[in-house]
């Protein structure tokens, strides 16, 4: 993902493909079944190859509908199912997936692949499910996490990063060794998983000799692991051609930027197309699919609306219209900077404004890529397409992008307006040659081609709908399909608008509406008229797009059945393939899953209120989440029915909260005799120490988080205060002082600030000790490949006014363990250095009883550190998937921030004054929803006066029946062996 202070105009993306059995439409040659989760299981070995016009699965042409998915941003790794079921089901045939070296290796040469970081597991539910695999390994990924993904240890290492340098490459190459493995035996060129293409590197645009030498390393550290599938890249082609060429290096582009605060701006369509291989499918390894936003931004509800159905509309089929046959969409799932994952700009939320919420509710957008992706994968030829010369509209505001298949005579004309940014309601009719004639569209009187502002559409030409040849429709294809004795097409418009289709057929056929039989142009009344040419053998079919009409044409080959639809109602189709044919489900608020054994239809899936169903599939009885369904078949071989619905949800407050101060750093008497001595006088980092000895956390082990410095110092009456330079990165800046136990002061911003010295504090001819905290908010992204990782973090100077340089000595402690964690089950980026989190505070099982009962929300003057911690029984419906979290509501002008803990996971920096996030999503998984959970929040009062914390309350943001079972994680409860006492 682009830096957007620096590409202002791009980011990212994600993949879909064969055995999506599935979501794949009539000739899109999905692969035989998937293997069960588990161990990759040895099939016949396949091809991944490409040309100019797409990539080819076993020789077939697919269309790789994709989308991106991190695995570490979603600490659950049963949830990982339920993100890759709801991409499937959207029409995505391809993921994209960053891995995270970061997120994996707490120090040189340890790596954890195992509970939530099993990439083993993920590459099977991706193959289980059908989903062609993108691996994104690096070694570097930009993604907004910390570091770009490299590892906190390695800012401390010398030699350039992102070079044909030796040092650097002695770890990136143990990395890939490390990665690539697992990546390997998932490869679809294997037979063993469903690995499509391996990306190298990302978004690396140095094409010179050291940048190309670089490039052609981790090209050949790939091929010496074992990867055989294509090598690809998302670096604008700087790689397309010469040495170290990738086989296909396409473009990122995030067109609309990422000023969420003015969400009714729009930028325009790009052509992605610009400076594309004729030898070389078009496509994009990231294609925008939201934006994020920063610490005190507009809020996630905004990048929605700057990225929203209407711009998938405009935008996704935009690159359609100019050739690409692979759109990876970054993000479709963003999920949660939980720890310390994300980079400094940006908060714990990542919720990306992307089709998919953090909170794994469907936005708008979701059903508009569904839309898109089911018609990617039922119509076949649009993998095959040259630009078509075509006739401009009759209205010069809205233009006509034209392709054709050179083999099936398929047109695809792609409607928009000429200025893409425009939001008034124009029409036009438009000019389509096919089978031999030329049509003026839409043909009947009074009716026109309509785009309502911001909006798309993609008129089809030339095209079987089965056994029936489509000349051409005003209605949108959502998707078509033999099923059972009949083709199946479900056509869509603006709701109350005009359509139009024409069909060629030998003989005049029947054509029945399910009011009746559809009446004759010249007759009035009934919902569709039909009008028959025996000159041409063009049927015309004119009606109206409002909820659903279903339309029997017979006397071709095989029987036709229309679904003319609105939008809103296509977008409750549901489209999946079994073994015996395909199912079309309508109603449900998810369709996960389908298997037919020829008698009995099984469907798995989610169900709100309503439990309405329609089915047309293989079979005669139906399941829905293993319960027998009571149906009824109507007249056109549907079967309906009602399934359960969801229970209603009632939340407990949370109450019973213990309270305990805890900064006892600041205090003159504690102990640090444990903690490292600054002793460094160099440092690999990119910032200068301002005085000596070097101060920097990383130089310590102490990579994330807190970190507390003391300082000793002999007075001598001279000292009349301290400076001390800081830097936290981003925009989430913090550091207080104390001096002998005494509160200083506080500064929110990155560094010098100076602290005076209140009279008749100071030990003269004493001791005296100055205290510190300091936090990292994560390490900068090495996005231009200038060792951005290696900026410092916690104290980079401290100047004692009144003696000499080196007058104070220092300790500093961080994370309890630095680079050997005290607990490697939530791993490297879990938690810091406060005195609560060395001590267990936030894990279950902390023994609380001596805290101080209270009450929220509450007050406290006192600065520095407090813990509040509470416990909630919780006893959810069962046989729901329920989304929670916490909500904390507190007045603004309140200065102090918080770290929120649920069952020892940190799930939340809280800025209280800085926002904009208040509500911070708890997966299921490490939420009990049928047990105890422990809730701890660290506040850290920066101003001695308005600290505290305000209301906390668990917050439902979703609730369905549903088939979906998660267990629980992984957590590590409270020892007293591990932590500090």
């Amino acid at each position: 993902m682009r830096d957007p202070a620096r590409r202002p105009l791009l980011r990212r993306g994600l993949a879909i493909g064969a055995a999506v059995a599935l979501l794949a439409g009539p000739g899109s040659g999905a692969p035989a079944a998937p293997a069960p989760v588990g161990t990759p299981t040895a099939r016949a070995p396949h091809s991944v190859t490409y040309d100019g016009y797409s990539f080819l699965i076993d020789g077939r042409r697919t269309y790789l509908w994709s989308g991106e998915f991190h695995s570490y941003r979603l600490p659950s790794p049963d949830l990982w199912l339920d993100v890759l079921q709801k991409m499937r089901a959207a029409g995505f045939n391809a993921v994209s997936l960053y891995f995270d070296w970061g997120y994996h290796s707490p120090a040189p040469g340890v790596y954890d692949f195992t509970g939530i970081r099993d990439i083993d597991r993920l590459l099977s539910m991706a193959d289980s499910l059908g989903l062609y695999v993108i691996a994104r390994p690096g070694p570097y990924i930009n993604a907004e996490v910390d570091g770009g993904g490299f590892p906190g240890w390695l800012s401390t290492k010398p030699g350039d990063n992102r070079r044909d340098e030796p040092r650097y490459l002695a770890y990136s190459d143990e990395w890939q060794r490390r990665i690539d493995r697992i990546i390997a035996r998932h490869q679809f060129t294997n037979g063993t998983g469903s690995v499509i293409q391996y990306q190298v590197e990302n978004e690396y645009f140095d094409n010179g000799p050291d940048g190309r030498a670089y490039m052609k390393h981790l090209e050949d550290r790939a091929k010496a692991d074992g990867i055989t599938v294509p090598l690809v890249g998302n670096n604008n082609g700087a790689f397309q051609t010469g040495h170290a060429a990738l086989d296909v290096d396409s473009p990122d582009s995030y067109p609309q930027g990422f000023d969420c605060s003015h969400p009714a701006t729009w930028r325009g369509v790009p052509d992605i197309s610009r400076g594309r291989l004729p030898d070389k499918p078009l496509g994009t390894a990231e294609f925008q699919g939201g934006a994020f936003d920063p610490w005190g931004g507009p809020g996630y509800d905004k990048c929605a609306e700057l990225i929203n159905d209407r711009f998938a509309d405009v935008f996704y089929k935009q690159n359609i219209a100019v050739g690409a046959t692979l759109q990876s969409l970054y993000m479709t799932y963003g999920g949660t900077n939980w720890g310390w994952l994300g980079m400094p700009q940006n908060y714990t939320s990542y919720d990306y404004g992307a089709a998919i919420s953090e909170t794994r509710r469907l936005d708008p957008k979701y059903h508009q890529d569904k839309l898109i992706g089911y018609f990617a994968q039922a119509v076949a030829p649009l993998t095959k397409t040259d630009p078509l010369s075509a006739a401009p509209t009759d209205n010069a505001g809205i233009v006509d992008t034209a392709r054709a298949n050179p083999d099936t005579g398929t047109q695809f004309h792609v409607l928009r307006h000429a200025d893409s940014t425009a939001v008034t309601r124009d029409s036009a009719h438009l000019t389509v040659d096919a089978g031999g004639r030329s049509y003026t569209v839409p043909q009947q009187p009074g009716t026109a081609l309509t785009l309502d502002g911001r909006q798309s559409k993609v008129i089809l030409a030339g095209y079987d709908l089965g056994k029936a040849r489509l000349r051409y429709s005003t209605s949108e294809l959502m998707t078509d399909a033999a099923i059972g004795d009949q083709d199946v097409a479900v056509l869509y418009g603006d709701h109350d608008s005009d359509g139009e289709t024409v069909l060629h057929y030998a003989t005049r056929p029947t054509v029945t509406a399910t009011d009746g039989a559809a009446t004759d142009r010249a007759a009035t009344g009934g919902a569709v008229t039909s009008t028959w040419d025996p000159t041409t053998g063009d049927l015309r079919l004119n009606y109206r797009h409002t909820g659903l009409t279903r339309v029997r044409i017979t006397g071709g080959d095989r029987p036709l059945l229309l679904l003319l639809a609105d939008t809103g109602t296509a977008k409750t189709f549901w489209r999946q393939d079994t073994a015996h044919g395909p199912v079309l489900l309508r109603g449900s608020h998810l369709l996960r899953g389908a298997a037919s054994d020829g008698t009995t239809l099984a469907l798995t899936g989610d169900v709100g209120t309503d439990g309405a169903i329609e089915v047309l599939g293989p079979a005669g009885a139906l399941t829905w989440n293993g319960t027998k369904v009571s149906t009824h078949r109507t007249d056109t071989g549907s079967l309906t029915g009602t399934v359960p619905t969801a229970a209603p949800v009632t939340l407990p407050a949370l109450t019973d909260w213990r309270h305990t101060q805890d900064s006892p750093e600041a205090r003159p008497g504690f102990d640090d005799s444990g903690w490292r001595v600054a002793d460094r006088n160099i440092s690999n980092s990119t910032t200068g120490p301002v005085t000596l000895p070097v101060l920097f956390a990383d130089d310590y082990g102490f990579h994330t988080g807190s970190t507390w410095y003391r300082g000793r110092f002999t007075g001598t009456d001279a000292e009349t205060g301290i400076t001390l330079t800081t830097q936290s990165g981003g925009g989430a800046a913090a550091s207080s002082a104390w001096l002998n136990g005494t509160f200083l002061g506080s500064s929110t911003t990155d560094g010098p600030t100076t602290y005076a010295f209140p009279a008749g504090l100071l030990r003269s001819g004493g001791d005296n000790v100055v205290s510190v905290l300091t936090v990292d908010m994560g390490h900068e992204e090495d996005y231009e490949a200038s060792n951005g990782n290696k900026a410092a973090r916690g104290l980079l100077g401290a100047s004692l006014l009144g003696a000499p340089p080196g007058a104070v000595t220092w300790r500093l402690q961080g994370n309890l363990g630095g680079e050997t964690p005290v607990d490697p089950v939530r791993g490297p980026l879990a938690v810091g250095g406060l005195h609560g989190e060395r001590a267990g505070y936030m894990l279950p099982g902390y023994p609380t009883k001596d805290w101080t009962p209270t009450r929220l929300p509450a007050t406290d003057p006192t600065p520095g550190v407090s813990w509040y911690t509470t416990t909630v029984p919780l006893d959810l419906p069962a046989g729901q998937d329920t989304s929670l979290g916490l909500t904390v509501t507190d007045d603004p002008s309140r200065r102090y921030r918080a770290e929120i803990f649920v069952n020892g996971w940190h799930l939340g920096n809280y800025v209280n004054y800085l926002g904009p996030q208040h509500s911070f999503p708890v997966p299921n998984g490490i939420l009990d929803p049928h047990g105890t959970n422990t809730v701890a929040i660290a506040v850290w009062n920066l101003d001695g006066s308005t600290g505290g914390l305000g209301e906390v309350a668990l917050t439902a943001y979703g609730s369905y029946a549903s088939s979906l079972a998660v267990g629980q994680n992984d957590s590590p409860r409270y020892d007293s062996g591990r932590y500090e006492p």
